[in-house]
């Protein structure tokens, strides 16, 4: 008897593994999908909160195929990335006073000197360890580094110090969306708070104290 009710419990087990639980998972699958209508809602407000997102990343955000999110595009009236960038870099840009823009590691898309700043930076190949395609920290680094520097409304300032955190690996063809806030600026100091995020997941957070010149400023 007890080797048949052995034989038995072995063979529900088994019943539970290749049917149940293949149904259940297909089951999550489709709870994970969205209406047609809350899916656009969802992406025209992650594409305002962050204009920087692949249609790649947005597919699988949603669980639909990458032509489903480009027709939800089309019909929402959203530009493709390239356009959404330039979009942004029309905006409001002021003069950078304190560095040229060749000096600048990332690409300055926004900036309002002493108060905000906003850089993009994708990552190739010279930016990662060949051995297993992970950005180098100084990078990262030299992202929010620059765009402090680019942010003080002066004709020249360095880096005092920095407390900064690497929270998460940065992978070969990411995008960084990095921003500098002006915290406080006065007697020739200011203090900034930088961070990074790829896909809205933030990577990197930095606090900067500056040194700038003017010192009436």
């Amino acid at each position: 008897m007890s080797y048949s009710f052995f034989c038995c419990s072995v063979f529900i087990f088994l019943l539970y593994l290749l049917v149940l639980r293949p149904t259940t998972n297909k089951g999550n699958e489709c709870m994970k999908k969205l209406s047609k209508h809350l899916r656009q809602e969802q992406l025209q407000q992650l594409l305002e909160n962050d204009p920087f997102i692949t249609d790649e990343t947005l597919s699988h955000e949603f669980n639909v195929s990458i032509q489903t999110i480009r027709l939800d595009r089309l019909e929402l009236n959203i530009p493709e990335l390239r356009e959404r960038i330039k979009n942004v870099a029309v905006k409001s840009h002021d003069e950078i006073r304190t560095l040229s823009m060749d000096d600048i590691i990332g690409e300055v898309i926004d900036i309002e000197l002493d108060h905000m700043a906003l850089s993009i930076l994708d990552i190739k190949k010279e930016h990662v360890f060949s051995r297993n395609n992970i950005t180098r920290g100084h990078y990262l680094f030299a992202q929010a580094n620059s765009l402090c520097v680019a942010l003080i409304n002066d004709e020249f300032a360095l880096t005092v110090s920095s407390n900064i955190h690497f929270q998460k690996p940065v992978m070969l063809g990411d995008r960084v969306v990095t921003k500098a806030v002006l915290i406080e600026k006065k007697d020739r100091r200011a203090k900034i708070e930088v961070f990074s995020t790829v896909n809205q997941s933030q990577v990197f957070y930095g606090e900067f104290e500056m040194y700038y010149n003017n010192k009436g400023a």
